[in-house]
């Protein structure tokens, strides 16, 4: 028998290392790999006007849920995880659509910063939803830039088990210089968790404008359910140094998936304050930098504030800011909202900013 074993252990624990070789190439190959800082797409034509000194600049955030729509209570949206909806149908996908557009078309912004773009997802019948509102938009916003946040040609996990494709995307009716991809500080968990996991990030902008310093826009969708490491610590402080060391003017736009104060925090039913800390990781970015809402208009408690209305059924209502816009020092802005749609039309409101340029 020891003669046996002898023979075979080595054999047996070759195989071994060679199936576990052959599954991270696999993950490997799923899975997508950006660089800390890399170039993101960017398509916009010589035609496309230039933004001038001195000129009024209309702005709007918004996470649209991947056109989704309501009445869905996905398998995230719930504290365990076991909400009983995977996809939207098609019907709700195309009226979504419908409504985004309109909502547009009623603020006429002049740049606007999305999260939760899908393209080319199993869930969303592999549309190519950048492509769709630029159609719908009919040319108003020529230039485009986008980044994958989530990306992977198979996900293995229960509710999703397809090819993921979920993007930031900023429109512009003005032109485009440049469009860089900023890697944000990744969420822990084990190898393999990791590997499917998102790959959170900043997308940057860059307009030029004529008789001025250009103007930056960025844009980003950070982690959530990151209870257990400081996941979210560690990406606020990431957006925190890039915006200290970019130069004036700018402006950012998000979801940030954080509270704003600890006013905030103890306003949550209790079951909902499992999503965040009593002390809120955005605390220096919200000190060091102007944002709307300000944290006195969060402390407030005014519901003209709040920017997200979860699926749920057991919250049923608007109770949260998680979304913000962020200034450079100095830089004028005015003519700020929050959009609440009723019906809702995504899980998230859009918001609107006016910025002028020095």
């Amino acid at each position: 028998m020891k003669r046996i074993l002898t023979r075979w252990l080595p054999r047996l624990l070759a195989g071994l290392l060679l199936l576990a070789g052959v599954l991270a190439g696999l993950i490997y190959a799923l899975t997508d790999h950006p660089k800390p800082v890399q170039a993101a797409d960017l398509s916009c034509p010589d035609s496309a006007p230039t933004l001038r000194a001195g000129q009024a600049v209309r702005v709007m955030n918004w996470n649209v849920q991947y056109l989704a729509g309501r009445g869905y209570v996905f398998f995230y949206d719930t504290l365990n995880g076991d909400g009983p909806d995977t996809r939207p149908s098609p019907e709700s996908l195309a009226r979504t659509l419908d409504e985004v557009t309109r909502a547009i078309r009623q603020e006429q912004p002049d740049l606007i910063l999305l999260q939760e773009i899908d393209r080319d997802s199993r869930r969303t019948d592999y549309q190519d939803q950048l492509a769709l509102l630029q159609e719908r938009l009919g040319g108003a916003f020529p230039c485009a830039a986008s980044t994958y946040y989530h990306r992977a040609a198979f996900v293995p996990h229960p509710s999703i088990m397809g090819r993921v494709g979920l993007s930031l995307v900023t429109l512009s009716r003005y032109r485009l210089d440049t469009a860089t991809r900023y890697q944000l500080p990744r969420i822990c968990g084990d190898p393999v968790t990791v590997a499917f996991n998102f790959r959170r990030a900043v997308l940057g902008v860059t307009l030029p404008v004529q008789g001025g310093a250009p103007l930056s826009a960025f844009n980003t969708h950070m982690d959530a359910f990151a209870q257990g490491c400081d996941t979210m610590q560690r990406q606020a402080a990431f957006v925190n140094d890039l915006l200290g060391a970019a130069p004036a003017p700018w402006v950012m736009g998000g979801d940030f998936n954080l509270l704003g104060t600890r006013a905030a925090y103890d306003r949550l039913r209790e079951r909902e304050r499992a999503y965040f800390n009593p002390q809120t990781e955005l605390a220096p970015l919200l000190a060091r930098f102007e944002s709307f809402p300000s944290p006195a208009q969060i402390d407030s408690g005014d519901p003209a504030f709040y920017t997200h209305e979860p699926n749920d059924p057991a919250v049923g209502r608007a109770d949260r800011t998680i979304d913000y816009f962020l200034y450079s020092p100095g830089l004028k802005r005015g003519d700020e909202r929050v959009r609440q749609d009723r019906p809702k039309i995504s899980d998230h409101y859009a918001m609107l900013t006016t910025v002028t340029l020095p």
